[in-house]
């Protein structure tokens, strides 16, 4: 089959194949209609070191220090932002924070890569998306993300003993965006379809021409067969 054959076997049986596109395109139309929006609010945080360092005088007529844990290796805030973008993902803090199993409302916590080997190496960032069918949901749901990666980076904190003065704290970069719908799904699908309806289209084409050539040569062998018969008999 080449591209030249397929054109003719299009123009010959358009009555065929244009019907079946014309459906695949009142198809896509349909799903665009019915496959929900899908709305999303963003936020973005920021570690922060203490500004006095992440040591203390263990007394202070001492010359030893009291150092936060999470301050006390390289990378000290890259790997607190680490630690807390996998707790928020767990599904018992999901389940908290009113994540449903459907994925209505649901959120994600990343540290900005899309790829689960890149979680430990970014930064001290931590980028909260909330997505839901209802705007309000969407946000909602990522407010109380932001929260808990407040109450989460604390927690851990206290129970290592770390020197309050010592705490990593968490700034609010970005504020949960105005949700903002995202149609892609919608689309990506009606496209599926679309193509799906060419396929449709060219496989119903080529159906009824090799119906159509079938036909011709079995009434060819029955003319001939005829003409035979008719010639012995004369």
């Amino acid at each position: 089959m080449d591209f030249w054959q397929t054109v003719l076997v299009l123009g010959r049986r358009w009555y065929v194949a244009v019907p079946a596109f014309l459906l695949a395109v009142a198809a896509a139309g349909g799903i665009y209609l019915t496959v929900p929006v899908t709305y999303t609010s963003t936020s973005v945080l920021v570690l922060d070191q203490p500004l006095a360092g992440g040591s203390l005088p263990a007394l202070p007529t001492d010359k030893g220090t009291i150092t936060n844990p999470l301050l006390n290796f390289d990378q000290g805030l890259n790997n607190a932002a680490a630690i807390v973008i996998q707790a928020l993902n767990t599904p018992e803090v999901a389940a908290a924070l009113g994540a449903s199993p459907t994925g209505d409302p649901s959120y994600k916590v990343t540290n900005g890569s899309t790829n689960q080997q890149e979680q430990i190496v970014a930064g001290p960032f931590v980028f909260v998306e909330g997505d839901s069918r209802d705007p309000q949901a969407a946000q909602d749901i990522a407010k109380r993300c932001v929260e808990r990666v407040k109450q989460e980076l604390a927690g851990r904190q206290q129970v290592l003993n770390a020197p309050p003065q010592t705490f990593i704290t968490v700034d609010v970069a970005v504020q949960p965006t105005t949700p903002v719908a995202q149609r892609g799904n919608k689309t990506r699908a009606a496209a599926v379809a679309v193509a799906m309806g060419m396929v449709a289209a060219l496989c119903a084409a080529y159906a009824f021409e090799s119906y159509y050539q079938a036909r011709r040569r079995k009434a060819g062998a029955a003319n001939e067969k005829a003409l035979v018969s008719a010639s012995n008999g004369a």
